[in-house]
């Protein structure tokens, strides 16, 4: 008696082929880091569509009124998602690059401080928000945010990102905030 192969879903699939276009570059940005680059991802334009429908069939019934991106590959991730999901597009800056009134959040990195911000009036309170970022690793950049959205009285339904390094903490951090937090994919390591 023979058996059918097993075929991956093309859910699946698509999750596989995102995972397989990060491309790793050892010891950068400093000697010892794993740096996981996104941009073969985005140079592809099957796997780009692949990552940004998974992304939209994920919060398509969520009810979502604006999709938040953090300087600076989540203004690429949130763009596109908001784009597709009909909702308007919000960006986290580095401190001093909004030209408005702004709220700011500072936070520490593993050699430093450093600071985001939102115009005052990004987000109205009470609106649902998707924050978006290509990659969790020690969670502070999304920390912050959350913690923006938050001061202005959003109300942040997910935070969203390619990739999870959850040796480094940050979705652990992030989950204190008691936002949801959902990665595509992880790798070990830093």
């Amino acid at each position: 008696m023979s058996s059918l192969p097993i075929v991956p879903s093309p859910l699946q699939q698509s999750l596989d082929c995102v995972r397989d276009l990060i491309r790793t570059v050892p010891d950068w940005p400093k000697p010892g880091v794993m740096f996981r680059d996104i941009t073969p991802l985005l140079q592809d334009p099957a796997a780009f569509r692949s990552l940004i429908d998974l992304m939209v069939y994920r919060h398509m019934r969520q009810r979502i009124d604006v999709v938040v991106g953090i300087d600076a590959r989540g203004f690429i991730l949130g763009s596109a998602l908001a784009y597709a999901l009909n909702v308007g597009f919000v960006p986290v800056r580095k401190k001093g690059k909004l030209p408005h009134q702004t709220v700011a959040q500072s936070y520490e990195l593993e050699y430093g401080n450093d600071t985001v911000e939102l115009h005052i009036d990004a987000v109205k309170p009470g609106q649902r928000v998707l924050l978006v970022d290509d990659l969790v690793a020690t969670g502070g950049t999304m920390v912050a945010a959350i913690k923006l959205l938050q001061q202005l009285g959003g109300n942040v339904v997910e935070a969203l990102a390619i990739v999870d390094l959850p040796e480094l903490g940050g979705s652990k951090l992030i989950a204190k905030t008691e936002t949801p937090f959902f990665s595509l994919c992880q790798f070990a390591g830093d």
